[in-house]
């Protein structure tokens, strides 16, 4: 009798290098970035999260690593008020978990943790980037790239999507200035449905069709994961998403790092860190109960 198969596995393979407990990793991007990233902190890894924020274009994710080995601390022209009346401060660099109630003390957390991500950035030898849209706002005073528009007017902005040679172009480039890192890309599983269904593949075409590019270019540290396509492929099931019908659910999220754990980790780490996931569910009982 033939077997019947309710899925289409996708071969995520192993990654070209390990990335140990031991490892010194920087997470940077979009929401999936943060959920990895999350996860290898509480399970102990030497890991630097978005030190900026969320980021989800690939020109502000840029940016950010140039701001991370320059270490050339934010001033106070960088800080915008931001709209809508919340009468808060941060800059365009920035997610608005960022934002503070005044300029001098924007200034002095976000210079802070500029430097304790400055330093980890050195010393780090592997990269995780996801990637989320290839649509970019440009602010018309500057046209600078912004990573968050931070509630200011529309009018302010020019809205357009990059096209595959720019993302490649950026992308190249941060690689090649920093041949001592190992760059894992991922493009984000989450749907960006702005622009609808079809709006959301092209971006996703864009990213995924320029990050090929760069893998070609640099293959010697540059690897890639497919969590895009496990999630579009092998959990198309609206049970493996959250209520918002774009987000991953917890258990998907739960799937994803383990087959990025099979993908990277090595198998000598597996019981070290099999271990701390026991002690991390015994704290939470606790605090329960």
């Amino acid at each position: 009798m033939k077997e019947l198969r309710l899925q289409t596995p996708v071969e995520a393979g192993r990654s070209r290098w390990e990335i140990s407990l031991g490892d010194g990793v920087v997470t940077l991007g979009s929401c999936f970035a943060d959920s990895i990233g999350k996860r290898m902190a509480d399970l102990g890894f030497d890991v630097t999260l978005n030190p900026f924020g969320t980021v989800y274009n690939p020109v502000s994710l840029c940016n950010c690593v140039a701001r991370l080995s320059s270490g050339i601390p934010f001033t106070e022209d960088e800080c915008v008020k931001m709209g809508a009346g919340s009468g808060l401060y941060c800059s365009f660099s920035h997610h608005t978990s960022f934002a503070r109630a005044d300029k001098e003390t924007f200034l002095r957390d976000a210079n802070a943790s500029l430097s304790k991500a400055s330093a980890s950035w050195k010393k780090a030898s592997k990269v995780i980037v996801t990637l989320g849209t290839a649509w970019i706002y440009e602010y018309s005073r500057t046209g600078e790239t912004v990573s968050n528009c931070l509630k200011v007017d529309a009018r302010e902005f020019t809205r357009r999507r990059l096209g595959v040679r720019e993302v490649s172009a950026v992308l190249g480039s941060m690689v090649s200035r920093f041949p001592d890192k190992q760059f894992t890309f991922t493009v984000s599983p989450i749907r960006h449905l702005k622009d609808g269904a079809h709006g959301n593949q092209l971006s996703k075409s864009v990213l995924l069709l320029a990050v090929e590019q760069v893998l070609s270019s640099f293959p010697d540290n540059c690897d890639y994961f497919p969590a895009y396509e496990i999630m579009m492929d092998e959990l198309r099931d609206y049970r493996f998403y959250a209520p918002d019908m774009v987000h991953p659910s917890e258990v998907a999220v739960d799937i994803l790092w383990d087959r990025f754990m099979k993908f990277a980790v090595p198998a000598r780490d597996y019981p070290e860190i099999e271990n701390r996931e026991r002690l991390l569910r015994r704290s939470a009982h606790r605090e329960m109960h």
